[in-house]
């Protein structure tokens, strides 16, 4: 069990010096994993961004994944064909749920890191952190996404994940490193003592505190 996220970035970090001659960038998904990636990302010596992306719910069912939008110079949507059939969305429609999740994200930018600019991704190693991963839809959506801007090495680091998870997120990265993969996976929360919810004061003030020498 883990104190908190800060707790499980420090042990997370003990298991990534191996990256920390390769100029790496840690990426966060905010919020949760912003507290885990900061710790990370000071223990590397690495700059610290955010992951923004945004699940597309199909029509009439938001919890089922069409797709999903990741922010960028060039946004870049993975879109699940099978479910976009089974509800025949066309391609107007599409673009307008594409165009709205993308002002979510741009509005999410805006307030975290208040116009700075994006992350260079091309030829660096990438690593990608979240306080744990359940199912790993939204990490598998964003490993697509970040391959596509050419990293040399993409590489995702979580506290805890389950097996069959963990094993799906090996065919999608280079490495995957988690510290905890239990049979039995209840919830996150079952793997923290505190595990409350953050708000953005905190995530902007940890961003700050990141781009400091």
């Amino acid at each position: 069990m883990f104190v908190d996220r800060a707790d499980a970035g420090r042990r997370l970090a003990g298991e990534l010096r191996h990256l920390r001659d390769e100029d790496p960038i840690v990426l966060a998904l905010p919020r949760g994993g912003v507290p885990v990636a900061f710790e990370v990302a000071r223990a590397l010596g690495a700059p610290l961004d955010l992951l923004l992306i945004r699940k597309i719910g199909a029509p009439g069912q938001p919890e089922l994944a069409l797709g999903a939008v990741m922010d960028g110079d060039q946004p870049e949507t993975v879109i699940n064909e099978e479910v976009r059939r089974v509800f025949a969305v066309t391609d107007k429609e599409l673009a307008e749920m594409v165009a709205a999740k993308l002002a979510e994200i741009e509005q999410r930018r805006r307030r975290y890191l208040a116009g700075r600019p994006r992350a260079r991704l091309g030829g660096r190693t990438v690593i990608v952190i979240d306080d744990g991963v359940a199912t790993g839809a939204t990490m598998r959506v964003a490993l697509k996404a970040i391959r596509r801007a050419g990293p040399r090495r993409l590489v995702v680091a979580v506290p805890v994940a389950p097996p069959d998870t963990v094993a799906v997120l090996k065919r999608e990265a280079d490495e995957v490193v988690c510290l905890d993969s239990p049979e039995f996976f209840g919830g996150l929360s079952a793997f923290y003592r505190d595990f409350r919810q953050l708000e953005d004061d905190e995530v902007i003030a940890l961003l700050d505190r990141a781009r400091r020498p």
